[in-house]
Formats: structure tokens, C-alpha cells, sequence
């Protein structure tokens, strides 16, 4: 096996070829924007030898890209690279988090999440290529649309795509202390609707009845449903239209989120006692949305994680591992029993706020700790 540390791998020149990516903004909801991202990665990665599948997005959401890269064994089960290319971040959001090196650290939109880690996962195969390195096992790419808003069009992709692999390797950020993620917390979020009477808010306003009071007074009661076993926040709510009118209808997205499928399970029941309707139509709603399983790591991820440590080791560093929240595309593959390491991208901070950034010497270190993995897995 080649010497991971002898990779040329230059950071200046991985931070330039990083830039285009973070400086093509890609927010879930805007099918246009996420396409461009597409093509900008389909483009890079078919130029890193790659076939290039286009798999059309569902309804309102972007496409997504496979590449199939060279290799003897092509078409036999080996190794997904999984990543995911929407943000959080709306378009203009360049403007006020604009790509840019500060000492030790570099940012952007998306960068963090999960940019970064997508660019490294390809730039791990290149190095690969360039030092003549060829995998005992055939490598793919996957980039999605719709991560950031659970998945709901891309899950039946994602499984189809990993299931024709041995392995699975999601380059989302880093863990603390320079760890990875050999597990996922489970996810469920909720479609929370709150309906009430019209009136006149000046002139009749005893006649009416607020339907954004009554969610105001839900979601208190919601959020204040967090334990240590399972959490509840609210994080979308919109409602009214006229100030000078009671308004009939108020609309908010929930998140819940536990360690333990058994705890979620029960905070998906709690939250869907709370739906209740009056005689009079008025009323609260709620309707499960997307669910991502708890994912616990089994022997075939902890023997994955193994190789990772043993490859960290060469590179320089003992590398730790943990379950973490916040939810991955690899709750699904871990969940669905495909060997699957998570957490294998950059380091950093302030991922889904405009403080969003990476740590610079992580990106070199990761790219290594891919490449080590891609060359050293086998059947």
C-alpha cells in the first residue's frame, strides 16, 4: 500500500478546487440552483475518470449523480461514496458568508455540511489515480438532492444504490476530536396544522378564534415535551395573512429526535395524541413526516471502523468513534444493515448558520483517511 502521507496533496490547491463548489449555492427547495451543483460535480467527477449517470429528481427537487469509476472488477458489489449537495442556505447567502481563508479556517455556505466532505470523498479517488493506486474493490459516487430536508425523494435511490455495494462511506462532517460516526440517532419530523374561525380582528374580534394563538400554545407544550430520552423543537411556522383578520390557518414543522428507536417511537405517539378537532371544524392537526431509523452500529460497521483506525494510525492519529445526532443518509444504508461509516469528512463548526466554516489542515488529513480506506477494503 502506497504511503498515505506521500499523497500530493497540495491544501492550496484543494481550497481552489473547493471554491466553485461552495460559490454554486444549492438551498433543497431550489431545484434550479441544486442542478447547477450537479453539473459542476458530474463535471469534475467525469473528469476524474468517472461514467456519469443522471438520475432525475422527484417533483420540486433536484437531480442526482452517479459515477462509476474504471476498475477490473466494474459492476461487482465494492465501495458507495455517498454525499449529499444541497444546503441549508438560501441563494445570496454568498453575500454575507462569502468563500474566504481566515488563518486556520475557511468559509462558506455549506462548506462544513457537507460540501467539504463531498469534494474530499472525490479528491481521495483522484489522489488514488494519480499516485497509480488502484482499489481491490470498484468505487462509485453518489450525490444527492434532499438531504437537508430528510431524504423524502432520494431514499429509494440512496438504498437502491447501496445495496449493490459492500460498503458505504459518508463523508458528512468530522466528529470532535477528530472522530467519525459508526452510528445515527433515530429522526421523525411532524406536519403541524392549526385551523381556526374568522373574523373581523378589529370589529369582531371575540367572534373569531386565532388559529396562530392555539399553535403558539401548542408548540410551548410540544418543545416543553423534551427529555433525556427523546427531544421535540419547532423550527417552521407560518400563519395569517391580513392583520386586521383573525386568521384561520397556522402551519409549523416539528423535529423529534432520540438514541433509541423504542424512545422515538414513543415521542411519534405523544405527538400524535395531540391532534384535536371541534364540532365546529376548529381545530389542531398533527401528521408524521419523514422518518429516519435509528442506526446502531453492528459487527460489519465495527470491523469498517477498524480498518478506519488502523489507516488513521498510518496517517497519525488515533481515531475515535461514537453514535451522533442530526440524522444522515447513513441512518437508512446503517439501518438497512450495509456496512457504513459516517462522520469521514472535514472538521469544523457552524455548519446551518452564517458562521458556517472548516478547519484547512482537516481537509488534506480526511482526504488521506478516505484514501486509505478506498485502497484498503476488500471482499
Amino acid at each position: 500500500m502506497t504511503d498515505l502521507n506521500a499523497l500530493p496533496l497540495d491544501t492550496e490547491v484543494l481550497l481552489a478546487g473547493l471554491k466553485p463548489w461552495i460559490e454554486c449555492e444549492s438551498p433543497t427547495f431550489d431545484p434550479a440552483a441544486v442542478n447547477r451543483m450537479m453539473d459542476l460535480a458530474a463535471a469534475e467527477t467525469a473528469a476524474a475518470g468517472a461514467t456519469i449517470t443522471r438520475l432525475p429528481g422527484p417533483m420540486g427537487l433536484g437531480d442526482c449523480v452517479l459515477g462509476d469509476f474504471p476498475h477490473p472488477r466494474r459492476g461487482e458489489p465494492g465501495i458507495l461514496v455517498m454525499s449529499h449537495l444541497d444546503t441549508v442556505h438560501p441563494v445570496g447567502t454568498l453575500e454575507k458568508l462569502p468563500f474566504r481563508r481566515e488563518g486556520s479556517r475557511c468559509y462558506g455556505p455549506g462548506i462544513l455540511d457537507m460540501k467539504g466532505g463531498a469534494y474530499a470523498g472525490l479528491q481521495a479517488i483522484v489522489a488514488l489515480a494519480k499516485a497509480g493506486v488502484e482499489t481491490k474493490l470498484p468505487v462509485s459516487v453518489l450525490y444527492t438532492s434532499d438531504e437537508e430536508i430528510g431524504s423524502p425523494g432520494t431514499r429509494d435511490i440512496i438504498l437502491e444504490q447501496a445495496r449493490r455495494h459492500r460498503f458505504v462511506l459518508v463523508p458528512e462532517p468530522g466528529q470532535p476530536a477528530d472522530n467519525v460516526v459508526t452510528g445515527r440517532y433515530a429522526i421523525a419530523r411532524f406536519n403541524l396544522l392549526a385551523e381556526g374561525r374568522p373574523s373581523h380582528a378589529g370589529a369582531k374580534l371575540k367572534d373569531g378564534r386565532s388559529a396562530i394563538s392555539m399553535m403558539a400554545r401548542q408548540l410551548l407544550a410540544i418543545e416543553a415535551m423534551t427529555d433525556e430520552d427523546c427531544t421535540f423543537s419547532v423550527g417552521v411556522i407560518q400563519g395569517g395573512q391580513w392583520v386586521n383578520c383573525v386568521p384561520t390557518s397556522c402551519r409549523a414543522e416539528a423535529l423529534s429526535m432520540a438514541k433509541r428507536q423504542a424512545d422515538l417511537d414513543r415521542g411519534v405517539e405523544r405527538m400524535l395524541v395531540l391532534t384535536n378537532r371541534d364540532t365546529d371544524s376548529t381545530g389542531f392537526t398533527v401528521s408524521r413526516g419523514v422518518t429516519r431509523p435509528v442506526w446502531e452500529p453492528d459487527d460489519a460497521t465495527m470491523k469498517l471502523y477498524g480498518v478506519a483506525r488502523e489507516v488513521a494510525a498510518e496517517i497519525g492519529w488515533e481515531l475515535g468513534h461514537a453514535s451522533a445526532g442530526g440524522g444522515s443518509d447513513a441512518n437508512f444504508t446503517g439501518a438497512a444493515g450495509i456496512p457504513s461509516l459516517d462522520g469521514l469528512g472535514v472538521l469544523g463548526a457552524g455548519y446551518h448558520t452564517l458562521g458556517e466554516y472548516i478547519e484547512v489542515d482537516s481537509l488534506p488529513r480526511r482526504i488521506r483517511l478516505m484514501a486509505g480506506l478506498l485502497a484498503r477494503l476488500s471482499a
